[in-house]
């Protein structure tokens, strides 16, 4: 049985780690707002942007002089997965949950026959990913000294993935994040973003429109603005996922801290009160032998 000094020492390192929690939970609220509303601000521009490229490509997308960012190298044997998770930990399951999506996703291609390479963006989907396949991830994009996600980090992963698309290193691309739906919600997201897909559903424009200049050359001009802008959405939907994982994953640790202190406390009561028992008890009994 844990000695009365035991069980203080636990019920206050019990208590200083509660108050740490406390604290990171309410630093993860206050982050969250500001990336909820950058999140969901860049939703409808990345979303018109899809339309926008569905009404482009939609005639071309078979026309032999379409940009191989639309109509591919013609072969899907190699494959990129750009895996966007968190830099640090105490988030709960979050980057877990995506890494695992990848590591589903590989293992399928790799069962296919595919060749398959992982950008990892983030340090804990690198080291996730890195037991099961170590030998295919690429240096690790870090991301840990960037305060605020700009287009500007995002655009420097998207020309990074354009060179590699350009010097025939992969075939297709597939991003892999998690879509912020809500504090205690957070939907981890395959998306393919070379070459590019057209929205489901996307039907035919009822009147052909002319552009000036042809759709090619803005297609040529729109593509990789595209990845970048698909690689940007999927930064600020991860920044407002992880804190809201993290503010979730932090309240229950912090409940869990006041139960176990409660637990401890009362261990540490009926201990104490039995051993202050035990010696009335050794007084008693030596005054009754005198």
């Amino acid at each position: 049985m844990a000695s009365l000094k035991d069980l203080r020492n636990r019920i206050a390192s019990v208590k200083a780690t509660q108050k740490i929690t406390k604290a990171m939970q309410m630093v993860a609220a206050a982050k969250l707002r500001r990336a909820q509303i950058a999140a969901e601000a860049a939703r409808p521009y990345a979303e018109r942007m899809d339309r926008v490229l569905a009404n482009l490509a939609a005639g071309m997308i078979d026309a032999p002089d379409a940009p191989r960012l639309l109509r591919g190298t013609g072969s899907d044997k190699k494959h990129l997965l750009i895996v966007a998770t968190a830099e640090r930990g105490l988030a709960g399951a979050f980057s877990s949950s995506i890494a695992r999506l990848a590591r589903q996703h590989a293992d399928r291609l790799i069962a296919e026959g595919k060749d398959v390479t992982i950008l990892p963006v983030g340090r804990k989907g690198a080291d996730a990913l890195r037991r099961q396949f170590a030998s295919r991830l690429q240096p690790t994009v870090d991301l840990r000294e960037v305060k605020q996600i700009g287009f500007v980090n995002a655009q420097s992963i998207a020309q990074a993935v354009l060179d590699k698309y350009e010097a025939g290193e992969f075939d297709v691309a597939t991003l892999f994040f998690s879509r912020f739906k809500s504090v205690i919600s957070q939907i981890p997201t395959a998306q393919q973003i070379i070459p590019a897909q057209l929205p489901e559903g996307t039907p035919a424009p009822a009147v052909p429109y002319e552009f000036e200049p042809d759709e090619a050359e803005i297609l040529a001009e729109l593509l990789p603005k595209n990845v970048a802008i698909q690689i940007f959405r999927a930064l600020l939907e991860n920044a407002a996922s992880e804190q809201g994982a993290r503010m979730s994953a932090m309240d229950n640790a912090t409940r869990n801290a006041g139960d176990m202190i409660k637990k401890l406390t009362m261990n540490y009561n009926r201990t104490r009160q039995a051993q202050i028992t035990k010696e009335l008890i050794e007084i008693i009994s030596g005054a009754e032998a005198l």
